[in-house]
Formats: structure tokens, C-alpha cells, sequence
């Protein structure tokens, strides 16, 4: 589905999921503190054209998080709560304020490589079917591989 080699971006023809799978040269640590830093987090993640702006953050079970981007001139807000926050997995909720009916349960995972190479599991259980089609027709993907394209950029200058 994903035209980059890097990431796989994959719809569940069975269940109305996302997943996407990609490597990085870092260890599972430093992934984990990508995903959990707000000040990490905001410097990679979505689209380059778009930088978040953390409005709170809280990565504990039952904590929560919202970040708002903008594009010419319009804001964009997400948000959702953690529910499960460890060293090598965090679940999440995840609900873009423009479609606030749907709720998308997120599973990420760190699985180690070895020689500091992690790969990054991570599953987004939507609503429906048509949720899920509406995300990967948004042009996600390319927020995705913007987002860790930065991110490899990061790792790799010694930020994270």
C-alpha cells in the first residue's frame, strides 16, 4: 500500500485496522522516549509543513495527550488518553477533532533487532471500515513518512 521501502503500511482486509511497520537504528529506549518526550515527540512528528504544538501531555496509564498542527491558517487538533505505557509497548487512543465520533485504539511495540536496529510495530484499530479508508485517504502516508524521516534524522544526530 506504502510506496516508501522504509515503512509498510498495511489495511487488515478482516478488521478495520492499520499497521505500519518500519526499522530504525536505535535502540527500543530511545523510541520509547521519542514516543513518550512531548519535546521529542513535537520535533517528528506528521508532516513537515504542519509542526505540532503540544497543548498538554501526561504519558502515564490513564493520562492523556492533545497536540494541534496548522495549514494555511487552519488548526487541526488530536487528541486521547494512554492506557498502557511501558518500556516496549504504549496503547493509546487517538481521535482526530475534526472527525470526533471516531476513536481509533493504538498499539505501538518495540520489538529489538539487535546492533541497536528496533522495529516499530504499530496498530490502529478504528471504528469501521470507512474510518479507516477516510484515514489512509487523507494522505497519512505522507505524514508518516515525513514523521520519521525526522525522526531517523534525530536518532541519528544523538537528540534522542
Amino acid at each position: 500500500m506504502n510506496s516508501n521501502k522504509e515503512t509498510a503500511i498495511e489495511a487488515d482486509a478482516k478488521v478495520p485496522a492499520i499497521r505500519i511497520t518500519r526499522d530504525f537504528a536505535a535502540t527500543p529506549e530511545q523510541l520509547f522516549r521519542a514516543h513518550t518526550d512531548p519535546v521529542l515527540f513535537a520535533r517528528w512528528i506528521g508532516p513537515d509543513a504542519m509542526p505540532p504544538r503540544i497543548v498538554y501531555w501526561d504519558p502515564r496509564p490513564g493520562g492523556s495527550w492533545r497536540y494541534v498542527t496548522e495549514h494555511e491558517g487552519v488548526e487541526y487538533g488530536f487528541h486521547g488518553c494512554f492506557h498502557q505505557v511501558r518500556p516496549d509497548r504504549i496503547v493509546q487512543t487517538f481521535t482526530f477533532e475534526g472527525q470526533p465520533d471516531g476513536v481509533a485504539l493504538e498499539t505501538l511495540t518495540f520489538e529489538t533487532l539487535g546492533e541497536r536496529r528496533t522495529r516499530l510495530h504499530a496498530q490502529s484499530l478504528c471504528d469501521s471500515f470507512e474510518a479507516r479508508d477516510a484515514w489512509l485517504a487523507s494522505g497519512m502516508e505522507s505524514g508518516v513518512d515525513q514523521g520519521y524521516a525526522k525522526l531517523d534524522r534525530l536518532l541519528a544526530d544523538g537528540a534522542v
